[in-house]
């Protein structure tokens, strides 16, 4: 029972199918350590413990008598809070929704409780996925397990850092810049956004509708995979390639966007060097391919963001600025000042930068590159905050919609979380999460925690 908090999806799955485990004795247990360890990180904005005890004695008795909902069985896992949850508030961790109750589940949850899964509660984010981490919030901001003085990365943050801490086995998280490729590089998990409209997003407050995804968070490929099975009745076919290693692959590395375009970090460089290796070693064919600038993607992504975000929360900045936190109404706010002119050329550009990675993928079977260019800061540098959240080659794979997942690559020197991009051609997740299961079969990442 003492090492339940690190097993895996698929692990926990299995033995709860096979009478094993029980789903009350596991649940109680994540709760348990949640109790000890969650004061200090803030991973939770709510725990719904009767309903999720509830849950696990039904999908108990259901095991007992041989009857099994699907593939999550008993399985826990945790929500992003601007994904709805039947009964539960979805406060997007602003003022500005406290009062609000969700009538029905999201799409995806009604899809994972389908497939048995046990939903434990409402994990932290950024003020409507954008405005964090901040200290004028209702909720305090989430930490990072692995040095609870920096940033779990976001707006996923709650997602990623419960992962980290064995908190849940699988998480849901939403990605429009990012967000949730960038707490699997701070916090050292693994996220993957899908392909465009592949998760449905009904019940998910927007951000920016047109570069927003849903997409599961685990510490394993084969978690991943079964979790997005789920959310699309199995059209993704995400597991369908594990076990398959990497030999013969075309792996394109886009070494440009890390060594021209956006100078990363030493240790970072030098990681994603390893891991270009440690792929061709496993029988990968690895070679340089190029995209265009990543400054053009990153431009196109905030300018579509923005003015898409704007017209979510024009009428709550105009009658109720002042709930909003300061650092949420800052960057909502740049919205305002982007000219129709503007945003019609950022589509047009963005229609050449899908035909640009399409041609890459006419090449290769699969890219990498780097996620983040630093490891995490501090979270209450505000300044070094602002510097490094930009630097990142996340924003591309929102802006053509092609999978992407980030996942760690290795520790820095003072022990924090290094992290690589994995891309795929479109409805690639099954390619990806091979590729994905070999690099954690290489380097051992996946056995690495913050604490036990």
């Amino acid at each position: 029972m003492s090492s339940l908090h690190w097993h895996s999806a698929t692990e926990l799955a299995a033995d709860i199918a096979a009478r094993k485990l029980s789903p009350v004795e596991l649940v109680q247990a994540l709760f348990d350590r949640a109790d000890r360890l969650d004061p200090t990180l803030n991973i939770y904005i709510l725990r719904d413990k009767d309903a999720a005890l509830a849950a696990a004695r039904e999908a108990e008795r259901e095991a007992a008598s041989g009857r099994l909902r699907g593939s999550l069985h008993g399985v826990p896992v945790g929500v992003k809070d601007i994904i709805d949850v039947a009964g539960l508030p979805t406060t997007c961790h602003s003022r500005l929704r406290l009062d609000h109750l969700a009538a029905t589940d999201a799409t995806c949850v009604a899809k994972l409780r389908a497939a048995g899964a046990i939903i434990l509660g409402k994990l932290a984010t950024h003020e409507f996925a954008l405005g964090g981490p901040a200290f004028d919030l209702p909720f305090p901001p989430a930490r990072n397990p692995w040095n609870r003085a920096h940033h779990p990365g976001g707006s996923s943050s709650g997602s990623g850092a419960g992962l980290a801490a064995g908190l849940f086995p699988l998480a849901l998280g939403t990605d429009t810049g990012g967000s949730i490729r960038n707490p699997a590089s701070c916090c050292g998990i693994l996220g993957l956004k899908p392909t465009t409209e592949l998760v449905s997003r009904d019940g998910v407050f927007p951000l920016a509708w047109s570069l927003d995804h849903v997409g599961p968070m685990a510490r394993r490929a084969a978690d991943a995979a079964l979790a997005l099975d789920a959310m699309t009745d199995g059209r993704a076919r995400a597991g369908s390639e594990l076990g398959h290693g990497v030999r013969g692959l075309r792996i394109g590395f886009v070494r440009h966007f890390h060594e021209r375009d956006m100078m990363a970090a030493p240790e970072v460089a030098a990681a994603l060097d390893d891991a270009a290796r440690g792929l061709a070693g496993a029988g990968a064919i690895v070679a340089d391919a190029t995209l265009p600038d990543l400054n053009v993607f990153a431009a196109v992504n905030r300018t579509i963001l923005n003015a898409e975000a704007w017209s979510v929360h024009a009428p709550w900045l105009r009658d109720r600025a002042g709930e909003y936190g300061a650092m949420a109404r800052r960057r909502l706010m740049v919205g305002a000042f982007i000219p129709a002119e503007h945003y019609l050329a950022a589509l047009r550009e963005r229609a050449r930068l899908i035909a640009s990675v399409n041609e890459a993928f006419a090449k290769f079977d699969v890219l990498l590159c780097a996620s983040a260019m630093d490891p995490a800061c501090r979270i209450d540098d505000e300044a070094e905050l602002a510097r490094t959240y930009v630097r990142q080659a996340r924003a591309p794979f929102n802006v053509t919609g092609h999978p992407a997942l980030a996942m760690m690559a290795g520790l820095s020197a003072q022990r924090l979380p290094l992290s690589l991009q994995l891309v795929a051609p479109y409805h690639g997740e099954a390619r990806l999460l091979r590729v994905a299961q070999a690099w954690e079969t290489i380097s051992f990442c996946a056995d690495l925690h913050p604490f036990d």
